[in-house]
Parts: C-alpha cells; sequence; structure tokens
C-alpha cells in the first residue's frame, strides 16, 4: 500500500511554472520566511463540520450505550452458575466448555455480521441501526432468560452476536454528526458510558442473581436495552442523507476504504488492543486468589479490583479523549498505548492485593485513553458518508481479537503460570505503540482532512 497518501500513476509529473510556486504560499495561506504561522480554525464551526443537534444525539447515544452495556454486564458474571443450576449441566468438566463455547460463539457471529451491518448503515442511516441492535438485543436476552437447554441458549447467543453490536452502531452515529474538532471528546465520552458500564453492571447483576435467581438478570439486562433503543428513536437526530448508487458499490467500497492510508493498519491495531486486552481476562480471578491465598471471598475481590479499573478507565475515557483533540489522536495513543503496556510487567509482579490494586489506577487511567484515540483517528482519516463501513470493519477484527485473546491467555497460564499473561501483553502493547508511531499518519481535526465522499474503488 502507497505510503501516507501517495497514489502511483501513469502520468508523468510536470512542475509548475516558476511564477506560479513562487505564489502558492500566499494561495494557501501559508506564512512567509520571518512571519509567525497563522492561528488554524480546526474544523469549521459546529454547523458546518457536523450536525447543528450534535451534542443532544451524543448524550442520548451516551445514556443508551451506558445502559447496554450495564445490561449486557448484568448477565455475564454467572453464566456458568446459570449453566450449573438452570440448565442441566452438572457434570463440572463440561461447564467450562459450555461456558467457553459460550463466549466465543457471539463474537464469532458478530464478526461476520458486524461488516454487512455497516453497509446497511451507510445506506439507510446509523441511527436505525443503533434502534436495530438495542431492540434486537433486547427481545435476544429476554428470551436467554426462558431457556431450558445449553443448545437453546447457544442459538441466542449466536444470534445476539449478529443482531447487537450496540458499540460500534453508536459510535458511528456519533461520530458521523460530531464535528471533527469535538471528535475525541464526543468519542472518549462514549468510551465512558463503556467503562461505566462494565464497571457497574457485574456488581448490580450479581447481587441480582444471589437474590432472585438466575433468570431474574435477563429481564432487566432487556428492559435496559428496550429502553435505551427508545431514547435514541425519540432522542437522537441525524440528518442522513443517502449517498448516490455509484458510491455504494458492495465490496468494491470496502476495499476502497482499505485502501485509504492508515485504515489497514488501524484495523490491525484494533485487532491487536483487543486481542492483549483479553489475554488476561480469564486467568485474573485466578491471579487474585491465587494473591490472597484463599477462595475466601476472591469473587468480589476481582469484582473490586474490576470496578476500580473500570471507573479509573471511565474518567480517563473523557478526560484523555478531549486532550486527544488538542494534543493530536496518534500522539495520545501511543502514549497511552506504552504506558498501558509498561503497567502490565508491575502486575505481574504483584505479591499482595494492595499492590495489584495501585497497579490496576495507574493502568486503567492508560487504557481508557486508548479506544477514544483510535475510534477518533479512524473517524477522521475516513469519510463520513463510509462511517458505518469502517466501524462494522472496526468491530469485525476486534471480534476476531477478542475470540483469540482468552484461549491465547489461558494456554500461557497453563504451561507457564498465571503471571506469563501480563507480560505477554505489556510486551504485546509497547509493540503496538511503536507500531502506531511508524505507521499511522498523523491526522488532527480539520488538518489533512479526508475527502467529505466515499469514492468506489475499482476491481
Amino acid at each position: 500500500m502507497p505510503s501516507q497518501g501517495l497514489v502511483e500513476t501513469d502520468e508523468t509529473y510536470q512542475p509548475p511554472p516558476a511564477e506560479v510556486t513562487e505564489q502558492l504560499p500566499r494561495l494557501v495561506g501559508a506564512p512567509e520566511c520571518g512571519e509567525a504561522p497563522p492561528e488554524i480554525d480546526t474544523g469549521a464551526s459546529d454547523e458546518a463540520d457536523g450536525d447543528p443537534h450534535w451534542r443532544l444525539t451524543l448524550y442520548a447515544a451516551w445514556v443508551a450505550q451506558l445502559c447496554s452495556i450495564m445490561g449486557f454486564s448484568f448477565v455475564m458474571p454467572f453464566f456458568p452458575f446459570y449453566l450449573q443450576h438452570d440448565l442441566g449441566v452438572t457434570d463440572p468438566r463440561q461447564v467450562p466448555i459450555w461456558a467457553g463455547i459460550l463466549a466465543s460463539s457471539s463474537g464469532i457471529a458478530m464478526t461476520a455480521a458486524a461488516p454487512l451491518w455497516g453497509i446497511v448503515a451507510d445506506r439507510y442511516g446509523r441511527k436505525i441501526m443503533v434502534q436495530r441492535s438495542m431492540f434486537g438485543g433486547a427481545v435476544v436476552l429476554g428470551l436467554m432468560g426462558l431457556v431450558h437447554t445449553p443448545v437453546q441458549l447457544l442459538i441466542l447467543r449466536i444470534l445476539q452476536g449478529a443482531v447487537t453490536g450496540t458499540i460500534s452502531a453508536s459510535v458511528a452515529l456519533v461520530s458521523s454528526v460530531t464535528p471533527r474538532k469535538r471528535m475525541g471528546y464526543s468519542l472518549g465520552l462514549m468510551q465512558m458510558a463503556v467503562f461505566t458500564g462494565a464497571a457497574v453492571g457485574p456488581w448490580l447483576g450479581g447481587a441480582m442473581a444471589d437474590r432472585f435467581g438466575y433468570r431474574a438478570p435477563f429481564a432487566v439486562t432487556a428492559g435496559l436495552l428496550l429502553g435505551g433503543g427508545l431514547l435514541v428513536l425519540f432522542g437522537a437526530r441525524e440528518r442522513f442523507k443517502r449517498p448516490a448508487p455509484q458510491e455504494l458499490q458492495g465490496v468494491a467500497g470496502v476495499r476502497g476504504l482499505v485502501s485509504l492510508p492508515g485504515v489497514a493498519t488501524l484495523l490491525g491495531i484494533y485487532f491487536m488492543l483487543n486481542l492483549s486486552g483479553t489475554i488476561v481476562g480469564p486467568i485474573f480471578p485466578l491471579f487474585v486468589e491465587q494473591l490472597m491465598g484463599t477462595a475466601e471471598r476472591a469473587a468480589s475481590t476481582t469484582g473490586m479490583l474490576l470496578a476500580v479499573g473500570g471507573v479509573v478507565a471511565a474518567v480517563a475515557a473523557v478526560t484523555v479523549g478531549r486532550s486527544s483533540d488538542r494534543l493530536g489522536h496518534r500522539r495520545v495513543l501511543v502514549v497511552t498505548t506504552a504506558f498501558a503496556g509498561l503497567f502490565c510487567f508491575p502486575q505481574a509482579l504483584a505479591r499482595t492485593v494492595p499492590q495489584l490494586l495501585a497497579i490496576r489506577v495507574f493502568s486503567g487511567f492508560a487504557s481508557g485513553g486508548m479506544s477514544p484515540a483510535v475510534n477518533a483517528l479512524m473517524a477522521n482519516i475516513c469519510p463520513r458518508n463510509c462511517l458505518g463501513r469502517v466501524y462494522g470493519l472496526t468491530t469485525a477484527a476486534s471480534s476476531i481479537g477478542m475470540s483469540i485473546g482468552p484461549s491465547v491467555g489461558g494456554w500461557l497460564a497453563a504451561t507457564a503460570g498465571l503471571r506469563l499473561p501480563f507480560v505477554v501483553m505489556g510486551a504485546m502493547l509497547l509493540l503496538l505503540a511503536l507500531m502506531v508511531q511508524q505507521r499511522v499518519p498523523a491526522v488532527t481535526a480539520g488538518l489533512d482532512a479526508p475527502v467529505e465522499e466515499c469514492e468506489p474503488s475499482g476491481g
């Protein structure tokens, strides 16, 4: 792929006349020698660059995203217990097998479905895709509370992966209406909703399951998703203009997107971020139990550690996201990824829970800034009328990483102990930071802005 946006052509380059080159600085507004550079307006007005009601859409999508992630997190912690107590899986050796199958099935289905939903979003609008994911999730999660066999639950998990995808749908909607100069702030706020919902959901869902049984939280989840969908339906605003037929070229359009400078690299970064971020997931409770020296209160201590890290990451997502609009999204992504990698190594050396908690605070702050930065980078280098397809591709890349990461972490822990996954995760994040620095183009709001139309590629 040509580097930094250079395109090979069969035409012979002809330099412009000297009188033209002499006037170029004045034509483009560049300062003459000895003059201070002019102050750059990074993105016109909110009304010209983005939707005039973008704040209303952002806040509606934020609350809806918080409800959806909280709802999904309501039921995730006790899937193994649901299998044991309500679905008849009594063999202890079969429980982790079924839990693993259920965990990966949704991601595999989402990998296949997300790019297709992205194409539909660019044809018919992003708001309707958020409604599809919210309302579809409400139906599927509600039905999960009524199943009686693991196979029935597996079918619904596959269907969940195919019809939901609330994060990518919401990010595409917010990106399509937000002014480019506020992209980091808006996507940071959306990531804050994800971290907050993921931190609060397991606590509330676990408490409800202990009190009312393992089926009740599914009904609450369905209600939260239904409420989020209604909020987007009546609260979000989108002035969607369907692209011309020649711009909707299916596979060719996707090829054209991937060929844009930096897009293929960013897709690889989405994959690596989710791969590295899920390596520690399956062994983290076991690591906490090892530090405590007893299984008593290991589950609640693990939940506390995850919640603290999630809250810190939520605060970082909005604060670092806002700063990235000023400092540059690539620079912020490099710094946060590098620091997140560095803080993985002390976690591998922790000997007590308080030590691990202190380290998780710093690593959570670094991790919270990564997703808003990479989402803002992708939004700024891609045309607005292709954002549905773009975030469909990012969801597919992320889902593949999330499907592979837990297996890698489990294998590393089984072969070399519970501390090695932290070391591998840190090394991967440091390599990723170097990759971002060398391969991702530096695009900031209003500077080197991409074209506003998604032209079909040939072939």
